[in-house]
């Protein structure tokens, strides 16, 4: 990613442009650059992106949780003195940006959520943890995408490197565990946040079903389909996405 990472305190994250802030929250297996159509695209829209890195691996075991993550966000938005954010989050980072938005719900204007877990938790897979076997993991990472050849080797030796790092995988094993114990599904109903929800026809890690119940459950929410689509919508189909998201948020005055 071209955009440097600031350094501050505890936090390493990425911001660009100035105007109404939107918070990029990335998901487990998900780096910083996995948004750069979205980073390029909304702060010529006047929109100020924040990209934090979240602390997957950094946070001692007993708090690595989706729950400490949220807070960490909490904090984050205190940090940065920011009011009325917008949070987008994918996978992980999509549960991160609901429970957070349970918690905190003075703080969140809007939230848009892709392939985001919370209520159907395969989204770590059930074989991340055989670790050596470079081929398995490539076949994984591609089986996130529509089209395979957004798994680029970059991707595949971040993922590989990642299962292979023991307290890595413990931690993985932990934060999957934790998503499970969050479930969302008794909250939604109470969480009035405008809520736009992109996700991938073609998702096998959150499938489509997971979408729609999304969209039943959240009180004022829209749900919009990107075809040929898997698990990271702003990464294979970043010009569509961003043309769903800007309409949405146009439309809702934000």
């Amino acid at each position: 990613m071209e955009e440097k990472i600031i350094e501050e305190g505890k936090y390493r994250y990425i911001e660009k442009g100035e105007g109404s802030p939107i918070i990029i929250l990335h998901g487990l297996m998900g780096g910083l650059s996995n948004f750069q159509g979205v980073t390029d695209h909304f702060p010529e829209k006047g929109y100020k992106i924040l990209l934090p890195e979240l602390p997957i691996y950094g946070m001692p075991m007993l708090k690595t949780n989706v729950k400490q993550f949220a807070k960490f966000v909490e904090d984050f938005i205190k940090f940065k003195k920011l009011q009325d954010v917008i949070l987008l989050g994918n996978s992980l980072g999509g549960h991160i940006g609901l429970l957070h938005t349970k918690m905190y719900p003075d703080k969140v204007k809007a939230l848009i959520i892709t392939g985001s877990s919370g209520l159907y938790e395969s989204a770590m897979g059930d074989g991340y943890p055989r670790r050596g076997d470079y081929d398995f993991i490539q076949k994984k990472a591609e089986n996130v995408f529509y089209d395979s050849k957004v798994a680029t080797k970059e991707i595949v030796d971040e993922v590989f490197a990642t299962v292979n790092d023991r307290n890595k995988i413990l931690k993985t094993l932990a934060i999957a565990k934790s998503a499970i114990r969050h479930n969302m599904a008794d909250d939604l109903p109470a969480m009035k946040t405008p809520t736009c929800i992109i996700w991938g026809k073609n998702d096998t890690v959150t499938p489509p079903d997971v979408a729609e119940l999304f969209n039943e459950l959240l009180p004022d929410s829209e749900l919009f389909w990107i075809d040929k689509c898997g698990h990271a919508p702003m990464m294979e189909h970043p010009e569509e996405f961003n043309t769903i998201l800007d309409a949405w948020l146009e439309k809702r005055g934000f």
